[in-house]
């Protein structure tokens, strides 16, 4: 008797469902609402794929639907690319018969890779729109992007399938790195090779400045460089970046290296490309560079010549903004801020003089410093170098950790000669660490001359205008309001504005009241 009431109970069950109308689809009649009526896709450059982007679609209605064709205007020859909920269609392009519940949504992604020929020559826009519906009755979602022409540096390929390499080191090694000679691929006018702000550059690998060329990087003048990539210049070579003080927020006399990734979510995006490299041997002239957002700024070895940095900001690096090993290095009016490890480090000695400098570093993490100093080369057997001079002057060295300062003497048999004069230091000895070491004597004049020593983060603030933005310009309410040196005063500050402090500001800017913020 109970088998046979459960019997019933599961045909009663199965007579039910199968009149039930919830899951009964009826043809979309053009109801359907969007997150947005155009999807705008950020800046690409011509041929490389866009980040992607998200649509939502709403069936607000009380019936399942069913929408008959969902599409992008041009079909087949279609720029863009689009997945709805998963399903990637007929080549990303055409989705037939796309079913949507009752109350619920569905995403639908975009993406797009074009040239510069497909856009609209008239303002460089590439645009398509994605249709929901049939022919008769589309609903449309128009989209957008501006497409910018550049000319790409890369490795030759070669017909047996492999493609150029640099050579770093000799003998054992030696290793080969994706990379290739500028003037390998280009023409050369003479011995210097010019980069012209004609076109932004995107580079793919290393560009490499051969022995005895010069590469000059005129005013105005874009890099863009993919992950993994960046400059070297060899023994011998010298790297000329000519920019020039700009008049507009388009920083249109400044140099910029960055990242190839043009989208908003990537412009603070530490560790995106590589680095600029001055191996053993070769020279650099740095004039009005901004550079940010790659893994070092400026690896520095052993350079034969000095390297001079004036007018420059280095900003968001995974590692440091400028790091030297043995380096000869001079710098006025350098800005460098948020690094994974230190802003500068002038490791296994060297010879350096920095002039109305900021640096800053407010790396969520304790193990960075705004500036670093030793004498040696870590390793199982330290290697240690003199160092010879390191001179900082009307400077602020500041950050977010209880010392921004990190001095590090292994070989006291070394010469290690270093001095501050009239420089603002964030520096608190937390349980008296250093109180005995003699790096750290704030008090003697031929180390710290005229310091201002923020043992706190309230005590000597240099109030930065907004450092999370990288906008380090301080006002007179700044502790490094007019308390430098006149004996080190640099007549204008990175912005080409003129020094009428006497005396002068400390740091790379001439204080200011602070702007309103957008």
């Amino acid at each position: 008797m109970r088998k046979t009431v459960f019997a019933a109970f599961i045909i009663a069950l199965i007579s039910l469902a199968s009149c039930r109308t919830d899951f009964d689809f009826q043809p979309s009649t053009g109801s359907l609402a969007f997150s947005k009526d155009t999807v705008y896709l950020d800046t690409v450059f011509t041929d490389i794929g866009s980040s992607t982007y998200t649509l939502k679609v709403y069936n607000k209605s009380n019936d399942n639907i069913s929408i008959p064709t969902i599409q992008l205007g041009k079909g087949l020859a279609s720029k863009y690319r689009i997945t709805v909920d998963g399903m990637t269609g007929n080549n990303g392009k055409i989705f037939n018969n796309v079913e949507l519940l009752a109350k619920d949504s569905l995403f639908i992604f975009v993406e797009t890779t074009a040239n510069i020929a497909d856009a609209n020559p008239d303002d460089f826009l590439y645009t398509d729109q994605i249709q929901f519906g049939n022919a008769t009755d589309f609903q449309k979602v128009e989209l957008v992007t501006l497409i910018q022409d550049a000319v790409f540096l890369y490795p030759q390929k070669f017909e047996d399938g492999t493609t150029e390499t640099l050579t770093l080191g000799s003998g054992e090694n030696a290793q080969q790195i994706y990379g290739f000679f500028l003037d390998d691929n280009d023409p050369v006018h003479g011995n210097e090779y010019q980069l012209t702000n004609d076109k932004p550059y995107v580079i793919y690998g290393y560009a490499g400045v051969a022995s005895g060329k010069t590469l000059n990087i005129e005013a105005g003048a874009r890099l863009h460089f993919h992950a993994d990539s960046g400059i070297i210049v060899a023994n011998g070579a010298t790297l000329n970046v000519n920019g020039n003080v700009s008049s507009t927020e388009a920083l249109e006399n400044e140099v910029i290296f960055e990242g190839d990734r043009l989208e908003p979510g990537f412009s603070d995006v530490p560790g995106q490309w590589g680095l600029v490299w001055l191996t053993s041997g070769s020279m650099g002239h740095i004039n009005h560079l901004t550079l940010k957002n790659s893994v070092v700024g400026f690896l520095v070895e052993n350079n034969a010549g000095e390297m001079s940095v004036s007018n420059t900001q280095i900003y968001n690096n995974s590692v440091a903004g400028i790091l030297a090993r043995n380096g000869n290095i001079s710098g006025e009016n350098l800005v460098i801020n948020n690094c994974g490890q230190a802003c500068f480090a002038g490791t296994y000695g060297g010879k350096y003089n920095m002039t109305h400098c900021t640096f800053n570093n407010d790396w969520p993490t304790s193990a960075q410093s705004a500036v670093l100093l030793n004498n040696f080369i870590e390793g199982a057997d330290p290697e240690s170098n003199p160092l010879t001079e390191a001179n900082f002057n009307n400077c602020i060295i500041y950050g977010s950790n209880q010392g921004e300062l990190n001095l590090l003497k292994y070989d006291q048999t070394q010469t290690f000669n270093y001095k501050f004069d009239h420089c603002l230091i964030r520096f608190n000895n937390v349980d008296n660490e250093f109180t005995n070491n003699p790096l750290y004597n704030f008090s003697d004049p031929t180390l710290y001359d005229g310091c201002l020593i923020a043992k706190t983060s309230q005590q000597f603030d240099p109030k930065f205008f907004n450092a999370d933005n990288n906008k380090l310009n301080i006002s007179p309410e700044s502790a490094a309001f007019q308390t430098g040196s006149t004996s080190f005063s640099v007549p204008v500050d990175v912005n080409g504005t003129v020094r009428t402090s006497n005396p002068p500001d400390m740091g790379a800017y001439q204080s200011a009241a602070f702007p309103e913020e957008n």
